[in-house]
């Protein structure tokens, strides 16, 4: 069996908020290299802005899918019935017209205008966090009392998950996300996962409620089979507190590294949206896409990449890419990003981008008028980022007030 590599695989290597010199030189020069993957595998890494735009828009030559007999090293021997079970209604292992069928039932519930309605609730959530931040007192963890929680509870309440099981569902993300857990044991945790969203499922459809899952069974209760609505739910909640989580910590450390434009972002309701631009493409927290798998030989940034291997792309290099933007390792909340691959791009674009952008923009400046004086507790060397994660963040984070 292919052992996977000691070091964190290239690309989850992160310098801060940067990608890695390895990254930068590889971007400058080649464009596409060959790397290992975390399971041992080879594979194309792709790190320029334009080349992975590229690939993203062009989902026939670049598969999400994955081919019969595809088997990653050191993934349990599992039946095909059970592969298929596993990975229906996940949108990220799917090609149109699969894709699409599934991605236009939910696209409704992810409409800005309907976001709307969940913005007094997110307020009320904010605030909560902070009030009990405030009285427990100086000094806190961020992580545990604000930037978890708080994605935790709105998508627990979107897609009617009971709150109560939050401990165990994030536990169970965080160990599937974990590329330093064994393979055997991470997919123990997908599996796991799976047959507690069946619990959810069932339920749904024994008396459908006014969240997300009641209303796929009651408008398309025939047209979407319970495997593929474990596969939705699932999908929902794991990426919707995982990364809203760590862009609430690691733009929280951002802020306080550059004092002029935390003030603006407290201040200024108009600046608000274009720092949580920039804060997506400086921060890059999804580490890469969904690795595609070419369906035929095919040229990306002048290098051939044969039929049938898996594709690389590196989101934050992409996004730090100095074709793409000006000065791309600075910080600068003034020019919005517009055009970042944060929620990727194509067909596979995140559907829960008004979510998480709605989320951000009421937490960061409620969080820096609750407490002006916020500060780092804790050296930023300290801080134990989650490098070897395909989610970016930090375990934990000392603040002060």
């Amino acid at each position: 069996m292919t052992q996977a590599p000691e070091l964190p695989p290239l690309h989850t290597r992160r310098d801060a908020f940067n990608p890695t010199p390895e990254l930068r030189k590889i971007r400058e020069t080649d464009g596409v290299r060959t790397a290992t993957n975390a399971f041992g595998m080879t594979v194309y890494l792709v790190t320029r802005h334009e080349d992975i735009k590229d690939v993203l828009s062009d989902h026939e030559r670049f598969s999400n899918s994955r081919p019969q007999g595809f088997v990653l090293p050191g993934a349990p021997v599992v039946s095909d019935e059970e592969l298929t079970r596993s990975r229906a209604g996940n949108l990220l292992s799917l090609d149109p017209p699969e894709h699409q069928r599934l991605r236009r039932m939910l696209t409704p519930e992810f409409t800005i205008r309907r976001m709307k309605r969940l913005e007094s609730r997110i307020v009320e959530i904010v605030d909560q966090h902070l009030d009990a931040m405030e009285q427990a007192g100086s000094p806190a963890d961020l992580v545990a009392s604000f930037a978890l929680p708080i994605p935790s509870l709105v998508i627990c309440e979107l897609l009617g998950v009971p709150y109560e099981d939050r401990e165990d569902f994030q536990r169970r993300s965080s160990r599937q996300l974990n590329f330093r857990i064994p393979t055997t044991e991470r997919f123990a945790e997908q599996r796991a996962s799976r047959e507690y969203m069946m619990t959810l499922v069932r339920r749904a459809r024994r008396k459908p409620g006014e969240d997300m899952l009641g209303m796929l069974v009651r408008e398309h209760g025939t047209e979407v089979s319970d495997y593929e609505l474990v596969g939705i739910g699932g999908l929902l909640l794991l990426a919707g507190h995982e990364t809203t989580s760590n862009m609430l910590s690691l733009g929280t450390i951002a802020l306080l590294q550059h004092p002029d434009q935390l003030a603006a972002v407290r201040d200024d309701p108009d600046a608000v949206g274009p720092a949580i631009e920039e804060l997506l493409r400086y921060l890059s927290v999804v580490q890469n896409a969904i690795p595609r798998i070419t369906t035929s030989d095919v040229e990306v940034g002048g290098v051939v990449i044969p039929a049938g291997h898996l594709v690389i792309l590196s989101l934050p290099a992409g996004n730090h890419d100095p074709h793409f933007i000006h000065a791309p390792d600075a910080f600068d909340i003034s020019r919005g990003a517009p055009g970042h691959l944060a929620f990727g791009h194509g067909v596979h674009h995140c559907l829960g981008a008004p979510l998480a952008r709605m989320e951000m923009r009421i937490a960061f400046p409620a969080l820096l008028r609750r407490f002006p004086h916020l500060a780092l507790d804790e050296e930023l060397t300290d801080v134990p980022f989650r490098e070897l994660n395909l989610i970016y963040g930090a375990e934990s984070l000392k603040v002060r007030w």
